[in-house]
């Protein structure tokens, strides 16, 4: 009777150790499948910040060329509005050494007269 007794207990251990088993690799199961969904999830998170990442450099790369196109077109209109004042200036130099060339040949024609009644 001992001997059955010891049986049965033996039996009633080696289920429950089964069950536990049984239990650990149903845990086990679902700490993978919990894990390879936590993996494919980082994964789609980190591939849409790579995307939005990539779209932030192409937009300031295009204001970066929008801004260097407005500062050429900023440089270009200057260059132009020196150039014009460059022009002017040098035309009232021009006139002005023309009305200095005229007075002073009129004075010197005044002279001229004035030495010629002597």
């Amino acid at each position: 009777m001992k001997k059955v007794f010891l049986a049965v207990l033996a039996l009633a251990m080696t289920s429950s150790v089964l069950t536990s088993c049984k239990e650990m690799e149903k845990k086990a199961e679902d700490a993978a499948s919990a894990t390879e969904n936590a993996m494919d999830e980082a994964g789609d998170n980190l591939k849409e910040a790579g995307e939005n990442l990539k779209e932030a450099g192409e937009d300031a790369l295009d204001k970066a060329k929008e801004a260097g196109d407005e500062v050429k077109e900023a440089g270009e209109k200057a260059m132009d509005s020196i150039k014009k004042a460059g022009e002017s200036i040098k035309k009232g130099a021009q006139e002005i050494g023309k009305d200095a060339k005229d007075a002073a040949n009129k004075v010197a024609k005044e002279v001229e007269d004035a030495t010629d009644d002597n």
